[in-house]
């Protein structure tokens, strides 16, 4: 018998069925250079679309002291803050070329904006370093673009880091942990950091954000930037919108907005860190099931299918493990959109339907080496997660698509299982519950 997840019926569980409505939503308008765009931001989270503070600079670094000092309107007042990325593949060196275009523009941040790179031999010979300083493009990651002259690459992140008080994380998930036992001691006590970056770690006393992991190992707060960004649209600057999740300080969260704002790319601040990380993390383990829904030619049914059941999901596993997320931050762009995307565009997609092609017989790790020229895939890894959470917590049954994916990737089931039905029966007393939320 076929129909994928029975569980999911309107009356199962009152869990899947308190989504807001999207005509409940206020509208409100884009920035004018594409006026015709319509975001989704609720109405207790108002954006106005950044202004210019100066005309552009020359790419010379500022040389004044920076200290974290915001005013009223968001202004750091008598300094300037100095940025530094820490990661350099392909979203990373987009979110350096955003950043870059955006301090020269603003009084508040030095022009310079450092980049630390994981430092590799290039087939020529050459250090990628090097090269991307001689060039100004990230000739392996982000080929024919220009991240900008004010971007300087550096190997070293001691020293990448050291004068920085705005950090921008951008790295694969699961080199995290070691990247932050190797700052301990070496940030600035007034750093304000950002993660970028889609995954947790899975601690015995339970999941750790990545923000999270940030914030304990290095004594700094850390905010969240989420959405439908695949990286090399935005690198081309085809119009995009992303979620700033953060926790109490507005001031901060604007400083984030203007530093990635351009007219392509639209920020929206929202006070949810965890429901924002969340939703980018648990995105790629949905888009590996759509990626076997397309290896096996399914459909767009089949699919979007898919794409609903995750995105409940999605949901119910954040208010399970935070109560504290808000409904409204599955229809930012972290949320909603960033599961669309992520499901027709995303490389976590395309390496999910080439195992799918291939009955599941050449594994994750020999596809991402043959397909994704040194990135890393992130949907695979958070899926193993994600189950081990399930599996510690007794919540397998409650979470079908995610633990069926988990199980398609190590092999335990064949990707045609996406869509078989399940002779388990739910059990749903679990979430039946409303204390859960509480």
């Amino acid at each position: 018998m076929r129909f994928h997840f029975p569980l999911y019926s309107s009356s199962s569980f009152s869990l899947f069925s308190n989504f807001t409505s999207i005509s409940s939503l206020p509208l409100i308008f884009s920035s004018s250079h594409f006026s015709t765009f319509i975001s989704m931001a609720p109405a207790f989270e108002p954006v106005s679309p950044p202004h210019q503070e100066a005309e552009p600079q020359t790419a010379t670094p500022h040389h004044t002291d920076t200290v974290n000092n915001f005013g009223n309107d968001g202004q750091v007042v008598g300094s300037k803050s100095k940025v530094t990325v820490v990661g350099s593949g392909n979203w990373g060196s987009v979110a350096a070329k955003l950043i870059a275009s955006n301090t020269l523009k603003l009084n508040s941040f030095h022009d310079e904006v450092r980049m630390w790179v994981f430092e590799e031999t290039l087939q020529t010979g050459e250090k990628l370093t090097d090269v991307i300083n001689k060039t100004n493009e990230n000739v392996k990651y982000l080929p024919g673009i220009k991240l900008g002259k004010n971007v300087i690459a550096d190997p070293d992140l001691d020293n990448a880091v050291k004068d920085a008080n705005m950090l921008v994380f951008v790295t694969p998930h699961q080199f995290m942990e070691g990247i932050c036992k190797r700052l301990v001691g070496k940030v600035r006590g007034d750093v304000e950091a950002i993660s970028l970056i889609k995954g947790m770690e899975v601690k015995m006393e339970g999941p750790c954000m990545i923000s999270n992991l940030i914030s304990e190992q290095l004594g700094i707060n850390c905010s969240v930037l989420m959405g439908a960004n695949i990286a090399n649209e935005i690198a081309v600057e085809k119009f995009s919108e992303a979620t700033v999740g953060y926790r109490d300080n507005r001031e901060i969260a604007e400083q984030w907005v203007k530093l990635f704002s351009t007219p392509y790319f639209m920020v929206t601040p929202v006070q949810d860190v965890e429901g924002v990380e969340l939703c980018g993390t648990l995105k790629n383990v949905v888009a590996i099931a759509a990626g076997f829904v397309d290896g096996l030619d399914m459909g767009n049914n089949t699919k979007a299918a898919i794409m609903r059941i995750g995105l409940r999901e999605m949901r119910a596993f954040s208010k399970l493990l935070f109560s504290s997320v808000r409904d409204s931050t599955f229809f930012e762009s972290c949320g909603v959109a960033d599961v669309i995307t992520t499901c027709l565009g995303g490389r976590n997609r395309k390496v999910a339907e080439a195992f799918a092609r291939n009955g599941g017989k050449r594994s994750f790790d020999d596809l991402e080496a043959e397909m994704l020229q040194g990135q890393k895939l992130q949907g695979v890894s958070t899926a193993r997660e994600v189950y081990e959470v399930l599996s510690h917590r007794g919540w397998l049954e409650l979470f079908p698509l995610f633990a069926t994916v988990h199980e398609i990737c190590v092999g335990r089931l064949p990707p045609s299982a996406i869509v078989e039905y399940s002779e388990k029966k739910p059990r749903l007393s679990l979430l039946e519950d409303p204390a859960c939320y509480q």
